[in-house]
């Protein structure tokens, strides 16, 4: 996709169903230092929560004022939400707390911002070859560097990105 947000894009699919669909993209990392003047704008405890975690994420360009946790199953509360086995989703800072006192057993990422699709849009994009799906892993969506992720997404259809040219043209 020629999409800025969605270029080289790694979008982890929370729900899909009749009325659309909401994912994360967990590989685009803030780097810019205006991070810490948005959470400022968004957070009174801005300072606390980003000594939590390591790195927050671009999650898309859907409420990007809004936080939001994935964490791994590694971690229980009833304020996550269950995605599947492997994955629960919260925006509570609480969470936030507890998986920082975790240190290295914490598998989270906090993301600012979703995507999401309206009904049926998806499923166009994936017909027209916009998306490609598979399953993943915890050990895929919080160990994995995020430089690394698109490219072993891709080459786990086959696909060897480094045959590709990226100057279109007409045949």
């Amino acid at each position: 996709m020629q999409d800025p947000y969605f270029n080289r894009s790694v979008v982890f699919m929370c729900e899909h169903n009749k009325d659309g669909a909401m994912g994360l993209i967990v590989n685009k990392p803030f780097r810019d230092p205006a991070l810490k003047e948005l959470f400022d704008s968004f957070y009174d405890d801005a300072d606390e929560i980003l000594k939590s975690v390591e790195q927050v994420y671009f999650g898309g360009p859907v409420m990007v004022e809004r936080g939001i946790v994935l964490h791994s199953s590694h971690y229980q509360s009833e304020d996550s939400i269950k995605i599947s086995n492997d994955f629960f989703l919260s925006s509570h800072k609480k969470i936030l707390e507890d998986l920082s006192k975790q240190k290295g057993d914490a598998e989270c990422r906090l993301l600012l911002g979703h995507a999401g699709w309206t009904s049926g849009q998806l499923e166009r994009e994936i017909e027209n070859g916009d998306w490609l799906v598979q399953e993943t892993t915890p050990d895929f969506i919080f160990n994995m560097p995020e430089k690394q992720m698109w490219e072993m997404a891709m080459r786990s259809f086959g696909i060897d990105i480094s045959n590709f040219s990226s100057i279109g043209g007409q045949a």
